[in-house]
């Protein structure tokens, strides 16, 4: 079982919103889509582009570097030039608090 670790407030990260954050040596990427919270790697599987800073159309963010698109709930690659989903992580709210659970 994982370790929950707060990263940040709900009040910083609005709906349509995304940031970065970082848990150790994981840089994580936060959205918040009409109210729902998700974490996902930050580090786009093509060649490192900071997700956290793409364009995000509901449940999808584009990397900002060559436009591979990946699935916001899941970290699922969803289009090129990334072949590969990033790590998904479990979120949970408390009080004001945004959690993130990373592995012990």
């Amino acid at each position: 079982m994982g370790k929950w670790i707060k990263v940040a407030e709900t009040a910083d990260l609005p709906p349509g919103g995304a940031m970065a954050v970082q848990i150790g040596e994981e840089k994580i990427a936060l959205f918040n889509v009409d109210g729902n919270y998700y974490a996902i790697g930050d580090t786009c599987t093509h060649v490192g582009g900071p997700l956290s800073e793409g364009d995000v159309d509901g449940k999808v963010v584009t990397c900002p570097l060559h436009g591979a698109t990946f699935d916001i709930t899941s970290g699922r690659v969803l289009g090129p030039p990334a072949e590969s989903g990033v790590t998904s992580y479990r979120v949970q709210i408390e009080g004001s608090e945004i959690r993130v659970e990373t592995p012990s």
